[in-house]
């Protein structure tokens, strides 16, 4: 059984935690340079980097995600929900031409 503190650990990770707009996009697939997120794919089909989803998830047009830091870059971080097959990084990746 979890206490509250470890059961908020993910939660914790999160820098900030926007809320989505009736129209927010969720993320579908991942823009990788091997093994690294170097942007998203939202619903739409738009592809966008890093600090462009960063920017517009706070603003609310990207809805299931928060926002973390590591090493002074902000990223997107799935909100957890006991759910594992819809976090981000089970998303497939996808290449921008």
């Amino acid at each position: 059984m979890q206490d509250k503190t470890t059961k908020n650990l993910p939660m914790n990770a999160l820098s900030e935690i926007p809320e989505p707009n009736a129209d927010a996009q969720h993320v579908s697939a991942l823009k990788k340079d091997g093994s690294h997120v170097t942007g998203y794919q939202l619903s739409d089909g738009r592809i966008l980097d890093k600090p462009e989803a960063v920017a517009l998830a706070k603003q609310g047009g990207i809805a299931g995600v928060g926002v973390a830091h590591r090493n002074g870059n902000e990223y997107l971080k799935s909100l957890p929900d006991d759910t594992e097959n819809n976090n981000l990084s089970h998303l497939p990746s996808v290449t921008q031409e």
